[in-house]
C-alpha cells in the first residue's frame, strides 16, 4: 500500500462523523478518531491512557464487560447500545457495531451517538406512562360516578313502581309520569351500558368495527329527546358522502352525547341552537364535523389548555370541564386527532380526523 493511499485511509478515518476505533483485547483503545474525543470530551492521550471500561457509565460496565467478551470468541457485536460518560459528567448513548479479528487481537468498532434517540424515547415512555395514568384515573372516575348515579336512578323507578298509574285521571299528569318512567329507565340502561363497557375497557383494548354515523346518532338523540325538544334544538345531519367509519361503537356515541349536550348547553339565549353534523373525506382523510350557532370561546385565548381536566371557559354552573377532554380521549386512543375553531358569540366548529 502506497504512502498516498494510507493518506487518503487516514483522512476518510478521521472525516467520519460516525465514531471509529480499534482497541486491543487488553481493552485499551489503540486508534480513534476525532469524534470519539469530541463526544467524549477526552484529549487522545486520555483515552489511550485509560482503560476502555473506565469510559463507560457505571451501569453498564458488567453488561459492557460481557459483551466485550463474547467478541473475544470471535463473534461479531451489531448495534450493541451502551452508556458512556463524558469528561463532563454528561450521559453518551451509544450504539456499537463491532468486529474483532484474532489473530491480531484487535476489535475494529464504530458507533453512531444514539443520545437523542434516547431523550426522545424516554420523552415518549414518560408521557405513555402519563397518558395511562390519566386513562386510568378518569375511567375509574366514570365508574364512581356511574355507579353513585344507579343507586338515585333505582330509587327513582322504584317509586314509578309504587304510582298506580291506572288511578290517574289526568291525561297530562299520565303522559308526563309515562315520559318520566321511560327516561329513568333509559338513564338505567344507559348506565348499565357505561359500567359494563368500562368493565371490559379494563379487560381489552376498545373494539373496532364498521360503525354506522347514523345508527350512533340516532341512538344519542332517542336519549335526548327530552332536552333537545326543550330547548328547542335543530340538529341537522348528512352522512351520505361517508356513512361509517372503522371506529370503536361506544367511544362514536360518546363522542356525539357530549360534543351535542355541549352545544346544548352553551347556547345563545338570543338564538335557538342549531347543530350540524356532517361526515366526509377530504383529501384522503376521513372526517367528522360537528358545528354549533352557540356562545363560543376565544380558542386563541385557551388553546394549550382546551383539552386539559377539568377546564372550563365559561360560567355556566352546569359546566364540570370534561366534555372535550373526554372527546379527545376517544379520538387520540385510537390514532385520530381533533381541530377546534370557535370565537365568543359565533359558534364552535370541533372536526375530528379519523386514522387510516
Amino acid at each position: 500500500m502506497t504512502k498516498d493511499t494510507n493518506f487518503k485511509y487516514e483522512l476518510f478515518f478521521e472525516l467520519s462523523p460516525d465514531l471509529l476505533c480499534i482497541a486491543g483485547y487488553d481493552g485499551y483503545f489503540k486508534k480513534v478518531n476525532s469524534a470519539v474525543a469530541r463526544t467524549l470530551g477526552y484529549s487522545f492521550e486520555e483515552l489511550y491512557a485509560r482503560p476502555i471500561n473506565d469510559f463507560v457509565h457505571p451501569d453498564h460496565k458488567d453488561l459492557t464487560n460481557k459483551v466485550r467478551n463474547e467478541l473475544f470468541q470471535s463473534k461479531a457485536l451489531h448495534l450493541f447500545e451502551n452508556k458512556y460518560l463524558t469528561k463532563g459528567g454528561e450521559i453518551v448513548w451509544l450504539s456499537w457495531t463491532s468486529l474483532p479479528v484474532e489473530d491480531e487481537r484487535l476489535i475494529f468498532a464504530i458507533a453512531k451517538n444514539v443520545t437523542h434517540k434516547k431523550r426522545v424515547e424516554a420523552d415518549r415512555n414518560a408521557l405513555l406512562a402519563n397518558l395511562t395514568r390519566t386513562n386510568k384515573d378518569l375511567m375509574q372516575l366514570n365508574y364512581a360516578t356511574s355507579e353513585d348515579l344507579k343507586s338515585p336512578v333505582h330509587s327513582l323507578l322504584a317509586l314509578f313502581d309504587l304510582i298506580d298509574l291506572s288511578k290517574v285521571t289526568d291525561k297530562e299528569t299520565l303522559q308526563l309520569l309515562e315520559v318520566m318512567q321511560y327516561v329513568g329507565e333509559k338513564v338505567k340502561k344507559t348506565l348499565n351500558s357505561h359500567v359494563d363497557m368500562l368493565s371490559q375497557k379494563t379487560k381489552q383494548d376498545a373494539h373496532l368495527e364498521q360503525t354506522d354515523f347514523q345508527h350512533c346518532l340516532d341512538q344519542v338523540l332517542q336519549s335526548l329527546a327530552t332536552i333537545i325538544q326543550t330547548s328547542k334544538t335543530t340538529v341537522r345531519a348528512d352522512f351520505s358522502e361517508l356513512p361509517t367509519i372503522v371506529f370503536n361503537k361506544a367511544y362514536l356515541t360518546s363522542i356525539f352525547l357530549n360534543l351535542i349536550t355541549n352545544a346544548i348547553k352553551y347556547a345563545r339565549p338570543d338564538r335557538l341552537p342549531v347543530i350540524s353534523i356532517r361526515s366526509a373525506t377530504y383529501l384522503g382523510t376521513k372526517q367528522l364535523t360537528v358545528a354549533d350557532n352557540g356562545s363560543g370561546f376565544d380558542t386563541e385565548k385557551v388553546r394549550k389548555d382546551i383539552y386539559q381536566l377539568p377546564e372550563k371557559f365559561h360560567n355556566n354552573p352546569e359546566s364540570r370541564g370534561i366534555g372535550l377532554y373526554l372527546v379527545n380521549s376517544h379520538v387520540s386512543a385510537l390514532g385520530g386527532q381533533m381541530d377546534i375553531e370557535s370565537k365568543i358569540n359565533e359558534g364552535t366548529k370541533i372536526t375530528i380526523y379519523f386514522k387510516g
